[in-house]
């Protein structure tokens, strides 16, 4: 029998990656039957190595999962952490359904925009990979990019504890600073798509992996005209 629900599977490198994308599943792809495999130890060890180094076994961990779900059935794979998603790259060659990067999207549309690209982080061990990403894909478009990153730890410290108003407002203070000196903003982790509902107006563009992931996710699977749920 033919199988008409389709299926994503979502490779987690912390936890906190499964509460903060639940909005955007029930918003782009609802109708779409969701395996989290979640794995904490990936960003401990991420972490644990510093900044700009990604233990090889991570690497390993994350072929292995991908592998485990395409053989349970899933149409496509995401990879929710932005440290390592240098990781989707090294197993594609061996996947055969799609893998994507939760943050290529919206690198995409920043390129887009404007050669002038702020990056706000709220983790160190994301910045090195997050502008290696946006190089990557300037490249593939013929641009060049300038990067303007801007670090807050105690951001991510903030919403680990839950409280996100605090996280929130780091970040405006953050963006209402970039926003005269670039074309557009991109929120490195999807954790930080926590402010979307709380942005308002903003002079450039900010773009956050949730919404851009998600969209992306919805085309690949129904097609271009593919719309989200109301």
């Amino acid at each position: 029998m033919e199988k008409t629900t389709r299926t994503i599977g979502i490779i987690h490198a912390v936890n906190l990656t499964i509460r903060a994308m639940q909005p955007f599943l029930d918003r782009y792809i609802p109708d779409v039957a969701v395996v989290h495999l979640c794995d904490d130890t990936i960003q401990r060890d991420n972490i644990s190595a510093g900044v700009g180094v990604i233990p090889k076994h991570n690497y390993f961990r994350f072929a292995q999962y991908a592998y485990n779900l395409q053989e349970s059935g899933v149409d496509l794979i995401l990879l929710a952490c932005s440290t390592f998603n240098y990781a989707a790259e090294l197993a594609r060659p061996m996947i055969d359904i799609p893998i994507m990067q939760i943050d290529r999207a919206m690198m995409e549309l920043a390129v887009d925009q404007g050669p002038r690209v702020g990056l706000i982080a709220t983790l160190a061990t994301t910045v090195p990979s997050s502008e290696r990403l946006l190089r990557i894909v300037a490249a593939e478009k013929g641009k060049a990019v300038d990067i303007t990153t801007v670090l807050r730890p105690e951001a991510f410290a903030a919403i680990q504890k839950g409280d996100s108003e605090t996280h929130n407002n780091i970040l405006l203070e953050e963006i209402a600073k970039l926003s005269g000196r670039v074309d557009s903003i991109v929120l490195a982790q999807l954790s930080m798509s926590a402010l979307e509902p709380h942005l308002g107006k903003t002079a450039v563009p900010v773009y956050n992996s949730g919404t851009t992931g998600f969209e992306s996710i919805r085309r690949t699977l129904y097609g271009s005209g593919a719309e989200a749920k109301a």
